[in-house]
């Protein structure tokens, strides 16, 4: 009887741990099952340059899995029996139900408004391609209309500074207003955010700092300072959710959905469960939580990788390094910031900006699509046999630290 081993979305996280372990893992023991509800890998990473009118790659997954042999599973998950060892499934056959002996949590995150008034009608986010397309045609009229029109990111993260200073320079015929609840670039060092401020003036992006809004309205934006601001087109940007089909199952999670794992990526709760990217709430090597972001996914994911190989050959789980260094963000296609953090996740007083910047986080972008889309490269003559049950711990009480966790 092969080992079942069925991963949950093929976002950056999920599929390079499919084609890894299928890389690593010989098929005459194992069957690796990807669950993904839409047939393409999307490069969440340039959903906002997809959004802002640039062509984007979204590779065939039926392509990227070609030759590794790797079942996928076109279906969206409902739920996850974490005691019968069943994903129930539905697609347009009407779904069902995958038994799995080895799952991995990899469904990542996606927009969230909070419940904001009039954000779920009126506002339109980036966090998964259909949301991004959605704003991309409304950007697309407005650029028709005489007279153009105006935008307005709501959120000063990383994900609302690089839409705006992108939609800003992909769309100069439009007004680009930034919505900020604190400083312009808070988390950045002093001279990265003098920088972050320049790109802004250059593109013509309004900056509105130490703003909240309270109510999103079909053609503006109420804040609670009683400014009204006029927008065409709102974008949200200002927070992300994960589906609470972990939770559901009664697997432990944090109060944000995240599943608590340990240090090798398995779950606390439910032994033979392992959570990576932004679905799993992980202790970073500096004892902090690691944040969502592609770089948590490629470190959670190889840890995850390394857990499962240890355990199915019974060897011991190697620990990989859990760290977080800093952002690369994106200003335009021209301009950019990499901003390194310390071990307490302050930004260090050195940044890189401009064109080096931006190269920088092109080469990343490229790597981690070239990697993904690559899964059988380098794979090996031989591979892992299974010679053992997967070795799992006992089903522990939630920690209620990040030493225990540790």
């Amino acid at each position: 009887m092969k080992h079942r081993i069925v991963i949950l979305g093929a976002g950056y996280a999920g599929t390079f741990v499919a084609g890894t372990l299928a890389r690593r893992l010989s098929r005459a023991d194992t069957e690796i099952t990807v669950v993904n509800a839409v047939p393409d890998f999307v490069q969440r990473l340039r959903l906002h340059q997809f959004a802002a009118g640039q062509k984007i790659e979204n590779p065939s997954l039926t392509e990227v899995f070609a030759g590794t042999g790797i079942q996928l599973r076109l279906a969206r998950v409902t739920a996850v029996d974490a005691e019968r060892r069943v994903v129930t499934v539905a697609d347009a056959d009407g779904g069902g139900e995958l038994g799995y002996d080895t799952l991995v949590y990899a469904l990542g995150s996606h927009g969230s408004n909070s419940g904001l008034p009039g954000a779920a009608e009126h506002a339109f986010d980036i966090a998964s391609r259909p949301s991004a397309l959605r704003l991309r045609e409304r950007l697309d009229m407005l650029d028709k209309r005489a007279g153009g029109g105006s935008v307005l990111v709501i959120g000063d993260g990383l994900t609302g500074i690089e839409s705006a200073t992108e939609i800003a320079e992909s769309r100069p015929g439009l007004s680009v207003t930034l919505i900020a609840r604190g400083e312009l670039g808070a988390r950045l060092s002093t001279g990265a955010r003098k920088h972050l401020r320049r790109v802004c003036d250059r593109l013509e992006v309004a900056v509105l700092e130490h703003t909240s809004v309270e109510t999103v309205e079909a053609e503006r934006v109420l804040c609670a300072d009683g400014t009204v601001v006029a927008s065409d087109a709102t974008v949200w940007t200002a927070g992300f959710a994960v589906d609470p089909i972990a939770a559901e199952a009664g697997v432990d999670v944090t109060d944000d959905g995240r599943i608590v794992v340990d240090r090798t990526m398995q779950s606390v709760s439910h032994p033979g469960i392992y959570a990576i990217g932004d679905a799993a709430y992980a202790i970073g090597d500096n004892g902090r939580p690691l944040p969502m972001s592609c770089a948590s996914a490629g470190y959670t994911g190889t840890q995850a990788i390394e857990a499962i190989i240890a355990r199915l050959t019974g060897r011991d789980v190697h620990k990989t390094k859990l760290l977080y260094y800093g952002n690369h963000i994106s200003l335009g296609r021209r301009d950019g910031i990499v901003q390194m953090v310390d071990d307490e996740g302050a930004a260090k007083p050195k940044y890189t900006g401009r064109r080096n910047a931006a190269m920088i986080k092109t080469g990343i972008i490229k790597a981690s699509l070239w990697a993904t889309s690559h899964p059988t490269f380098g794979m090996p003559k031989r591979k892992h046999r299974v010679t053992t049950e997967p070795r799992t711990l006992t089903a522990v009480r939630r920690p209620d630290t990040p030493a225990e966790i540790a």
